[in-house]
């Protein structure tokens, strides 16, 4: 099943890539063509480091907001893995583990932290952040895919203590995110993947859009993929 999870995943960004490339968005700029993705295990330090290089300027374009969280754009980098939903504390359920580093001004889902150390832990939603989320399939939208949702009411659902308190399998972490140049990278702890460093992944830079109106839409739709690092998601890269 999962091989053909990542199957539907490259067919479905493979289709977005195409039709972003046909229609060029506001945001599709050399910020958002990737030139390498690499996660890398400093064993001394117990932590993997994320990485991804552009042909521009790394996270220096950011969505220009909404006024409101109906229609608030999000942009981000975003790997795409192998691992399990269990290893980064979801419950056992289908779809594509993907680790996304995301800016949005328009709202803050990171309460337990203060990206721009301001003592105000709801206004950094522009600073480029992680989130943990599993990625399904989703005709709706024109990249194919959107965070999967679910029930509040749905006992069966496990997310981490973390999690912002959306319905939506997303966490958010907490990891520090850097930009320099033309890099964006992310520190994780080994220990907060359940210690897994003999993942695949890939690298995938998208335009998203949160909606709260529209009850045949997804709540975080995928609606542009500006590249993938591997040119067509088979995610071929492993852990260095």
């Amino acid at each position: 099943m999962k091989n053909k999870n990542l199957f539907m995943l490259s067919l479905l960004l493979g289709c977005g890539l195409f039709t972003s490339c046909a229609q060029k968005g506001p945001y599709d700029n050399a910020d958002f063509q990737i030139k390498t993705v690499e996660v890398s295990n400093k064993a001394d330090l117990g932590v993997l480091v994320w990485e991804i290089t552009v042909n521009g300027q790394a996270g220096s374009t950011v969505p220009v907001p909404a006024g409101q969280l109906d229609g608030a754009p999000v942009l981000g980098y975003v790997f795409p893995t192998s691992l399990k939903p269990t290893d980064v504390g979801f419950n056992a359920t289908e779809g594509i583990v993907a680790l996304a580093l995301t800016s949005h001004p328009d709202f803050d889902d990171t309460p337990l932290w203060d990206e721009n150390s301001d003592s105000i832990f709801d206004n950094d939603g522009i600073i480029w952040h992680p989130h943990w989320v599993i990625l399904s399939e989703d005709k709706r939208v024109a990249g194919g895919l959107s965070v999967k949702q679910f029930k509040k009411a749905d006992e069966t659902i496990v997310l981490p203590p973390t999690n912002p308190g959306m319905p939506m399998y997303m966490d958010s972490p907490g990891y520090p995110v850097t930009t320099k140049s033309n890099s964006i990278k992310v520190v994780v702890p080994n220990y907060r993947i359940n210690n897994k460093i003999d993942f695949k992944y890939d690298g995938v830079a998208a335009f998203m859009k949160v909606n709260t109106s529209i009850e045949d839409k997804p709540m975080l739709g995928v609606y542009e993929v500006f590249s993938v690092a591997s040119g067509d998601l088979s995610l071929p890269y492993t852990v260095k």
